[in-house]
């Protein structure tokens, strides 16, 4: 049984990511529901308890509350900015509304260490997102920290071991949080450590095995790395024979990937590998649509109905076969299906559409790699003893170049960004800077601007070229490509590609933009 921290889910986006930097600290934290029954919380093990962040305000009607009997546990409590106001509120103090609306990168000045933010200050960098504030301090509560605008940062009552901070020391933007998860998980509950991806990879494969028996097991394989080392867990859990793994080229890849995809994953040791040719079907299916989440819908849809002719080629028992995807911890937050209280940011073809959630009702989806970042997803490849070549590929998202045609996706517009995103990809090589970036891609734009070329007016269209530096993908920063590596690139597109007179670079982070633009 190992030692863990339970983490009580309010529904903000960052919620696994408290989750991600425990696990790093070599301790299980696992998510629960807001709601969930003091006696589940305190499970055997349990060292304490983390209340998260959330889109709430404690002092609203219908606020979400934990059972009243978590916050009267013998177990040290953290609160995440919602989690605070909530601990506050209900030692008697008032949360308010006043205007003060913190976002972003703040300061915070560390008036009073104590237990939980020892180490760190006097003066510290933190991410902020949040609207409501404390009213001064309540109960045995006092304020160990504040913002310039003398918005009450972190608080403790240490005889009571009741902790909070306004700001999110989950994220990467907060430098300290590190220090003050250790301090937590380690100073305050005395966690010792030890758990690992290796921990999480035999769990798992206990549930799987008791999920699947001896049915065949479909693996769509994209060639990216999650549903690689989905594909590679199965072949070992399972054994190669009871997993068949398929490639759908979908008219949507990058170019030369189907072969490399094929290539590759073949001499990773999955020799079952079947490829379908699906380019015409996917973008039939496309035509026409320029909404975002209508497009992720028909690409998973068009995954889900390539599969079913896959099984029915493969001779295979559709109503036995299971389906699998290496869908990450990631897809299921953004998705919405991470937590009831969770927002929907996108659709991730493989979590949300409808032919899928008919699978998932009907227990026939098997996601073994489900509870991992895309970090750990990398770690666990290698523990498979998958080529690091392999592991470390750039993040390509399901749906392809379908959701990087921004507007009507046609196969002009698909072979124009194609070649777009060859040149950049290309051009990062040269430069010695592809695998220092954690991400990069070119997006064609559904507007189209004035140029001069070969001496002639042009009403070409525009390409966004996007690079991201990131540890799991939940928050990124934009990745400072050298101009003179963009102006070569800008240059190739212009000079090479018909029909594009203009070339952007995008410069948000993660948040308030996400990554991918759909």
């Amino acid at each position: 049984m190992h030692e863990r921290i339970a983490i009580l889910d309010f529904g903000s986006q960052y919620t696994p990511l408290i989750a991600r930097r425990i696990r790093e600290l070599g301790v299980l934290a696992e998510i629960l529901p807001h709601d969930a029954p003091a006696a589940a919380v305190a499970a055997a093990g349990t060292r304490g308890v983390i209340l998260s962040g959330g889109p709430d305000s404690a002092y609203a009607p219908g606020a979400p509350m934990p059972d009243p009997a978590v916050l009267a546990l013998p177990l040290p409590l953290l609160g995440v900015c919602y989690g605070m106001q909530l601990l506050h509120h209900a030692a008697g103090g008032r949360v308010v509304a006043d205007g003060v609306r913190e976002y972003g990168r703040a300061e915070v000045a560390v008036q009073a260490p104590g237990a939980l933010l020892a180490g760190l200050g006097p003066v510290e960098p933190v991410w902020m997102s949040h609207g409501d504030r404390l009213d001064g301090t309540a109960g045995g509560y006092v304020a160990t920290a504040a913002t310039g605008d003398q918005v009450i940062a972190a608080m403790e009552d240490a005889s009571a071991q009741r902790f909070g901070v306004q700001f999110h020391p989950e994220v990467t933007h907060t430098p300290g949080g590190r220090r003050l998860l250790e301090n937590f998980v380690f100073g305050i509950c005395g966690a010792q450590g030890g758990w690992s991806v290796a921990d999480y990879m035999d769990a798992r494969a206990a549930e799987v095995r008791a999920q699947v028996g001896d049915a065949p097991v479909l693996v769509l394989v994209s060639g990216g790395v999650d549903s690689t080392v989905c594909a590679a867990m199965l072949a070992k859990v399972l054994g190669p024979g009871q997993i068949y793994p398929v490639h759908i080229d979908s008219g949507l890849m990058r170019a030369g990937e189907s072969a490399a995809v094929a290539a590759a994953l073949r001499a990773a040791g999955l020799t079952n590998l079947h490829v379908v040719e699906a380019q015409d079907a996917f973008l039939t299916a496309l035509k026409g649509e320029t909404d975002p989440e209508a497009k992720r819908r028909i690409i998973g849809d068009a995954f889900i109905q390539a599969q079913d002719t896959a099984v029915a080629a493969l001779g295979l028992d559709p109503a036995r076969t299971f389906l699998a995807q290496g869908t990450l911890y990631t897809d299921l937050i953004e998705s919405g299906a991470s937590g009831a209280r969770t927002a929907t940011i996108k659709t991730h073809h493989n979590v949300g559409t409808p032919l899928v959630k008919a699978l998932r009702a009907a227990g026939r989806v098997v996601e073994p790699v489900g509870g991992l970042f895309k970090d750990e997803v990398r770690e666990l490849g290698l523990l498979l003893g998958l080529p690091r070549e392999l592991v470390s590929r750039h993040p390509f998202p399901g749906p392809g170049l379908g959701i990087r045609v921004l507007g009507e996706v046609t196969p002009a517009r698909v072979a124009t960004l194609r070649a777009a995103d060859a040149i950049y990809l290309d051009e990062l090589r040269q430069a010695g800077l592809h695998d220092q970036i954690w991400q990069a891609f070119a997006v064609l734009l559904p507007v189209r601007a004035v140029g001069v070329q070969g001496d002639g007016r042009t009403y070409g269209e525009v390409v966004a070229l996007r690079a991201v530096e990131s540890v799991d993908g939940m928050t990124a920063d934009f990745y400072p490509v050298p101009f003179e590596v963009l102006g070569r690139v800008a240059r190739r597109i212009a000079n090479e590609i018909p029909g594009i007179n203009r070339v952007a670079f995008d410069v948000t982070s993660k948040p308030p933009a996400t990554i991918e633009w759909e």
